[in-house]
């Protein structure tokens, strides 16, 4: 940064290379490789990429148990499911994303025999993926095993099973704080209570703590999150010993165990079908679930504190009957993508929209729906290195065969932060040129349009205003209709 003017201790103006055209009089913000740029924002439009089909299925109507995640080592996606054509055996495969379209390479079997449902998570501390299911063929014993992602495809070390009992609704996540996952499920085989358990992974092995239960009720489709905010795993589920209330409860984890605060009711009504994300940027839980009597979506946001949770109040997101929501976040976005089956239509429709925390209370943007025919099974993921969620799910109207989806969320992309701004162009520069920057406490004298005396801010496009945008950036006072002391 070079100064200009006769006390170097009072910056006042600068003069740096231009990334883009600047025009003079116009507030610049410095980029992360040293540049300066005029403040702009950019619309990026909503869509979902064509479906890419695989011959890997078989006959849905037998349940596939799609589940996804991400590997963010490799940058690919990750596709589990139960391969009907194939007696019902475990496989995952690897996919990567381009643009809106996604390819494949060859499904790995990780189970040769029978499978029921999957859940998948990536362990970030060792680069692992890991999966649990419900290996049928054994019993219906809660299982787990550990994937390796190497180019396009994947490599499994030997499953471990995790519960000695009849396992349904598991649900694995990852918490980053103790680089352990965590396997949260029903145990049939008691009472259809909700356990959970703590995996370590070694190598391609996984090994587990003792089971930990968390409601000594009937516990139903449940699901788990982490909030890498607090720290704490976050659990959904709706509970049979309490009049099948939306529930959810708060998870710690500890050495190769886990320990729960009190149960928290989110929604005093019969609820199912939950969905949950942890959006960092508000640093909020999101639970999406269906209200039984309505048959209709809603979305909740919860504040996790210490070992409880506290909530805001439900928002519908739909008036269509639902039976399946699934949730991600895009951290690009900023939102939390859901999507959802309408039962509404005949056939059955895809939707898929973001939705965007304030404190307590969040909000929808626009739907869109992409497919028009029966469909089962989705599972939802996102990218954070292509900034894109994906999805799977069996298709009713091709043969039920294994298919995928790329979803862009729509969203406006801003250049401007409140630490970013520096000032106004005195001069203008094309691309690579220098320019001259007034600072703080220059008095920028080639603006028009302003009052004497008046705060300015800078606004998300580019123009100065009377009232603070989002995010909110003082740009000076005005003493005049042409000048502004810049930053005050």
């Amino acid at each position: 940064m070079r100064i200009i003017g006769n006390d170097p201790s009072v910056p006042r103006q600068t003069q740096e290379v231009a990334s883009g055209t600047l025009p003079n009089g116009k507030p610049v913000v410095v980029n992360s490789d040293g540049t300066v740029s005029v403040v702009s924002e950019t619309t990026v439009t909503q869509s979902v990429g064509a479906a890419v089909a695989r011959d890997d299925g078989g006959d849905a109507t037998l349940g596939t148990y799609y589940s996804a995640g991400f590997d963010s080592s490799n940058n690919k996606v990750i596709f589990v499911y139960r391969d009907n054509g194939g007696s019902g055996t475990g496989r995952a495969i690897v996919g990567t994303i381009s643009g809106t379209s996604i390819s494949f390479g060859t499904p790995v079997e990780f189970q040769n025999n029978n499978i029921g449902e999957t859940s998948v998570t990536f362990d970030s501390s060792n680069n692992k993926v890991f999966i649990a299911y419900r290996h049928a063929a054994n019993s219906s014993y809660g299982t787990g095993v550990v994937g390796t992602v190497s180019g396009t495809s994947i490599s499994f070390g030997t499953p471990v099973s995790f519960n000695n009992g009849y396992t349904t609704k598991v649900s694995a996540t990852f918490d980053s704080s103790n680089n352990k996952v965590v396997v949260a499920y029903r145990d049939d085989s008691q009472s259809d209570h909700g356990k959970a358990i703590v995996g370590t992974i070694s190598g391609t092995s996984v090994s587990f703590g003792s089971e930990v239960t968390f409601n000594a009720q009937g516990t139903h489709q449940l699901a788990a999150g982490f909030d890498s905010n607090a720290n704490k795993v976050v659990i959904a589920y709706r509970d049979s010993g309490n009049s099948e209330y939306g529930t959810a409860i708060v998870g710690t984890v500890s050495g190769t165990s886990i320990s729960f605060g009190s149960e928290v009711v989110f929604e005093s009504a019969e609820c199912r079908n939950y969905g949950i994300a942890f959006d960092s940027s508000s640093q909020k839980i999101l639970i999406g679930f269906e209200l039984e009597s309505s048959g209709t979506g809603y979305a909740i946001v919860g504040t996790v504190s210490g070992t409880s949770i506290s909530f805001g109040s439900k928002s519908q997101f739909t008036t269509n009957q639902v039976d399946v929501i699934r949730l991600t976040y895009d951290s690009v976005a900023q939102k939390v993508v859901i999507l959802y089956r309408n039962q509404s239509t005949s056939p059955y429709s895809g939707r898929i929209f973001p939705a965007t925390i304030s404190g307590t209370s969040v909000s929808f943007g626009t739907e869109t729906t992409w497919t028009s025919t029966s469909f089962s099974e989705p599972a939802l993921t996102y990218d954070s290195n292509q900034g894109k969620a994906a999805f799977v799910y069996a298709d009713a109207n091709n043969n039920y065969y294994f298919t995928a989806r790329v979803f862009q969320t729509g969203y406006t992309q801003q250049n401007l932060t409140s630490e970013n701004y520096i000032g106004i162009s005195r001069s203008g520069a094309a691309d690579t040129a220098g320019a001259i920057i007034d600072t703080q406490g220059a008095i920028a004298d080639n603006l028009s349009g302003l009052t004497a005396g008046q705060s300015y801010y800078v606004q998300n496009d580019g123009t100065l205003g009377t009232t603070a945008d989002d995010p909110s950036v003082f740009a000076g006072t005005a003493v005049s209709a042409t000048k502004l002391i810049v930053k005050g």
